[in-house]
C-alpha cells in the first residue's frame, strides 16, 4: 500500500514541489498547514523524510542488506527513522516494505527506553503510525499490535537472555553503542531473526568506537547512512541550534553526538588505542605473583554499575600482565564473591585485592562466608579515579604493563575514561578494578593513590 493510495488528495504535482523545497521551506510550510491538513500530511513519511531516513535499495556490495546502520547526531531524525520504518514493515507500506512482516523486535537500551523513547516517545511508534491502522499498545505484555495481525516485541539490552525463544521477521535496534551488553544482546537477536525470506534489522545509534559497530560497519551485508544533527536542523529548537550545535562544534564530543562520526581516540583520556595496541601479547610468561582485584558495586539492581573483576600478574623482570576480565553486571554480593573466588582458585592467584568503599567489613565477611582460606587485600580509595589511574598509565607509556590478549570491553572503557572520571557515562568499573591490581603489583601493594588496610 502507498501513500498515493491512501491519501489521494496529495497528488502528484504537491510532491514533485515538496522535493524541491529546502528544509526551511519545507518547515514555513508545514507552519501554515490547519490541523487536519498537517494530521494528513504527518504522514506521508515517502515525503517528509530525508534521504538518509529511507532505507537504501541495497548495501555498497550491491547485495541485498541484512542490517541497516542510520549513524548519526543529536536530534538527526533517527529514532522517527527507526518507527517508520518498523511500521512500514508491519503494515507492508511500498516502498519502504516489500511484503507485511507480522513479528518484529524493538530492543532498546534498557525496558525504560524501549518504551519511554521506541514506543510512547515524540517520535515513536504511537505517535508515527496513522489513524487508519490505529495500533494498541499494551503495556503489561510490552507488546504493539496493529490490527492486521502484526505485532512489535519490546525487549531490554540489559537481559540478553529474554531473546532467547521468540523469532522475528525484522527488529529495530535503537542507541546500539550506548548497551552495556551489546555483543551478547546482538547475538542473541541473530538467532531470532529467522522468520521470511528476508530478515532485516535496523540500528539506530550516535556512534561510539565500539568493536561490534565497527564490524556491522565493515560488513558486506550492512547498508550504512549518515546524518548530523545539522541536516535535521530545521526540525529543532532554534535555541538549541543557536547555543547547543555552536558550543560544541569541532569538539570530540560535537564530532561523535553531533556530526555523527566514531572518534577513536579522546584526546584527554589517559589511554589511546595505540598504546594499548602497543602493550598486547599472546599470552604471558610464567608469573611470580598473580592478583585478582574486585571493585565490587554498590546495588545489584537492574542498571546498576557492574562489579568490576580483573585479574593481572607481574612476572621475573617486573613487567605486568592483565590476564583476565571477567567484570559483570547485576551480581549480588554472594555472586560476584563467588565468581571472584572461582577466577582466584582457576588462577592460582595469591590474593583478592577488594576495594572497600562501598562495604567495609561487610566486604570481607561477604568473601570469608565463601571460602574463608582466601587471602583479601582491602584497599579504600582516597582520592579521585583519576588520579588513581595516573600512575598506571604512566606504567603503560613506560612498557610495564601489558595486555595478554585482548580485553574489549576494559579497553573501551580505558579508551574513552575522561578527567570526570567517568567512561562512555559510566562508572568504569573494569579499569578501576584492573587500576587496583595494577597498582598492588607495580607499587609493591601501597602507593601514592591507595591504602591498604
Amino acid at each position: 500500500m502507498t501513500f498515493h493510495a491512501i491519501m489521494p488528495s496529495f497528488d502528484d504535482h504537491f510532491f514533485s514541489i515538496w522535493t524541491q523545497f529546502s528544509p526551511n521551506e519545507k518547515a514555513q510550510y508545514l507552519a501554515r498547514l490547519n490541523p487536519r491538513e498537517l494530521h494528513t500530511l504527518i504522514h506521508a513519511w515517502d515525503l517528509l523524510a530525508h534521504r538518509y531516513q529511507k532505507a537504501p535499495l541495497a548495501a555498497p556490495s550491491g547485495q541485498d542488506w541484512s542490517t541497516w546502520l542510520l549513524i548519526g547526531g543529536r536530534g538527526s531524525g533517527k529514532t522517527r527513522a527507526g518507527a517508520q520504518w518498523v511500521t512500514a514493515q508491519a503494515l507492508g507500506i511500498e516502498p519502504f516494505a516489500d511484503c507485511k512482516h507480522g513479528f518484529i523486535a524493538l530492543v532498546g537500551e534498557t525496558e525504560h527506553d524501549a518504551r519511554e523513547v521506541m514506543i510512547e516517545g515524540i517520535s515513536g511508534l504511537l505517535k508515527v503510525n496513522p489513524h487508519w491502522d490505529t495500533p494498541s499498545w499494551v503495556v503489561s505484555r510490552r507488546r504493539f499490535e496493529w490490527p492486521n495481525g502484526a505485532v512489535a516485541q519490546a525487549f531490554s539490552a540489559e537481559d540478553p537472555d529474554s531473546l532467547r525463544g521468540p523469532q522475528f521477521h525484522a527488529a529495530w535496534l535503537d542507541e546500539l553503542a550506548k548497551w552495556r551488553h551489546a555483543e551478547a544482546t546482538f547475538d542473541m537477536l541473530q538467532f531470532g531473526l529467522r522468520l521470511g525470506e528476508r530478515p532485516r534489522q535496523v540500528i539506530t545509534t550516535t556512534p561510539r568506537p565500539i568493536p561490534l559497530l565497527k564490524r556491522l560497519i565493515a560488513d558486506p551485508a550492512s547498508a550504512v547512512t549518515r546524518a548530523s544533527t545539522h541536516a535535521n536542523a530545521a526540525f529543532l529548537a532554534p535555541a538549541f541550534v543557536d547555543t547547543v550545535l555552536k558550543r560544541y562544534r569541532g569538539t570530540r564530543l560535537g564530532r561523535q553526538e553531533i556530526l555523527g562520526e566514531i572518534v577513536e581516540d579522546r584526546p584527554d583520556a589517559l589511554w589511546s588505542r595505540a598504546m594499548i595496541e602497543g602493550s598486547r601479547v599472546d599470552a604471558a610468561p610464567p608469573l611470580q605473583r598473580i592478583v585478582v582485584a574486585v571493585d565490587p558495586p554498590a546495588s545489584s539492581a537492574k542498571g546498576a554499575d557492574a562489579c568490576g573483576l580483573v585479574a593481572a600478574g607481574r612476572a621475573e623482570n617486573g613487567i605486568i600482565y592483565v590476564i583476565a576480565d571477567e567484570s559483570a553486571g547485576g551480581l549480588s554480593p554472594a555472586l560476584w564473591a563467588s565468581k571472584a573466588i572461582a577466577l582466584w582458585h582457576r588462577l592460582r592467584a595469591d590474593a583478592l585485592v577488594v576495594e572497600v568503599n562501598q562495604g567495609g567489613e561487610m566486604v570481607r565477611a561477604i568473601i570469608a562466608e565463601q571460602d574463608r582460606a582466601v587471602p583479601v587485600i582491602a584497599v579504600h580509595a582516597k582520592r579521585g579515579k583519576w588520579l588513581r589511574a595516573e600512575p598506571v598509565a604512566a606504567l603503560y607509556e613506560q612498557g610495564r604493563v601489558k595486555h595478554a590478549g585482548a580485553f574489549p570491553e576494559l579497553e573501551d572503557e580505558m579508551c574513552d575514561f575522561g578527567l570526570d572520571g567517568l567512561s562512555s557515562g559510566r562508572s568504569p568499573d573494569r579499569l578501576d578494578a584492573m587500576v587496583w591490581a595494577v597498582v598492588h603489583l607495580g607499587f609493591g601493594g601501597s602507593g601514592p593513590r591507595i591504602r591498604v588496610l
